[in-house]
């Protein structure tokens, strides 16, 4: 632990800084130097030496902000010896001024850095977490193309309440699921791990969509509420809006399951149409102390070449500095002769473009494209 300090001392330069940067305070020592030896004996801009380590600090490691107040306390000492005046009082406090700030530049840069490596220790942790727990959708299943896109609406978080899964069945189909859990912070991440891994835990084994959706519900409500009091459970807000989805591999069409889930979109040329079941079931975790046992599925056509867009309400709903949403609408026709991983970098890069890079809530986005029957 005592030596984590000399790692970071030997931190040349701050993650994308260019070491051309040295050349700055470099610079000013040099000026400072020379100008001060050539002017007149009542002006003295030895002092403005001390802007060299302090400059240094914003794009360079301790070792390198050690070395500039090295250099600017050289150049005071040199100053002072060829004016003449190195033994008086006021370039000797000038000097230790000197020393005192490049200590304290470097002591900042040390603590920084250590902060930095922490928050990069953190970030690590939290991406394996993401990989465990929003795995990554398989590219290929079946005659299906898939590619998936998430972007958290903190900067530095990596999961949110949004979430997506798949899996395959005996029967030879896909399913998959998409959906957005109440709320957000670790909450929000604790209910969407309850959601995913009932899903991965159910939909393989589950004969229909309507039974896959009861078990959805039913372990759910029960993880979010059995160690609650009635009390509580009275007032319990954990919900989260989901879409089922069945999609066979020789069968054209796509089995569908709403709860309280923005629509899908499905992309035929250059033609978007929303598939707007009939009915749509409260979401999961609304089901009541009963629980809901009667879910109505509904199918749509899903040829070849045909995408399917699934999409949380983070996207549709993320507003530009005039208030006005994202028109996903408007925007992906255009879009779907792309493959979906290229479609989804158009997406997130019109987005983030829409919102000036900032994010008011979690957006994630499923593409699924037929390529076969």
């Amino acid at each position: 632990m005592a030596v984590r300090p000399w790692l970071d001392f030997r931190r040349p330069w701050r993650p994308g800084h260019s070491p051309a940067l040295v050349m700055i305070p470099v610079g000013l020592i040099v000026t400072v130097c020379v100008v001060d030896v050539l002017s007149p004996p009542h002006i003295h801009l030895g002092p403005l030496l001390v802007a060299a380590p302090a400059i240094t600090v914003a794009f360079a490691g301790a070792g390198v902000t050690a070395l500039m107040g090295a250099l600017a306390a050289a150049g005071q000492v040199l100053i002072g010896v060829l004016r003449g005046v190195l033994p008086t009082a006021n370039i000797q406090a000038q000097i230790i001024a000197l020393v005192v700030v490049s200590v304290v530049c470097v002591t900042v840069c040390v603590v920084r850095d250590r902060r930095e490596q922490q928050l990069r220790r953190v970030q690590s942790v939290a991406e394996a977490a993401q990989s465990v727990l929003l795995q990554p959708l398989p590219t290929r299943t079946g005659p299906l193309r898939i590619a998936a896109l998430y972007l958290p609406a903190e900067e530095e978080a990596d999961l949110g309440g949004d979430l997506y899964a798949a899996a395959r069945t005996s029967h030879h189909s896909t399913r998959l699921l998409i959906g957005d859990v109440r709320g957000n912070g670790l909450a929000a991440i604790n209910n969407a791990a309850l959601l995913l891994g009932a899903f991965r835990a159910a939909a393989h084994r589950q004969a229909t969509l309507p039974r896959l959706a009861v078990h959805l519900d039913a372990a759910f409500r029960w993880d979010t509420s059995q160690w609650r009091s009635q009390a509580e459970q009275d007032t319990n807000e954990d919900f989260a809006t989901a879409m089922l989805l069945d999609i066979p591999d020789h069968d054209p069409v796509a089995h569908l399951i709403s709860c309280g889930h923005p629509p899908a979109f499905l992309l035929r040329g250059n033609h978007l149409t929303p598939l707007l079941p009939e009915a749509s079931h409260l979401p999961i975790g609304f089901g009541g102390p009963f629980g809901i046992t009667d879910y109505d599925v509904q199918t749509f056509a899903f040829e070849v070449d045909d995408l399917l867009l699934l999409y949380t309400d983070g996207v549709i709903e993320a507003r530009n500095a005039d208030g006005l949403f994202y028109p996903l609408t408007e925007r992906a026709p255009g879009w779907t002769m792309d493959d979906p991983d290229e479609l989804l970098r158009h997406l997130q890069d019109d987005l983030l473009a829409h919102v000036h890079g900032h994010l008011d809530d979690d957006a994630a986005v499923v593409a699924i494209r037929r390529l076969t029957v």
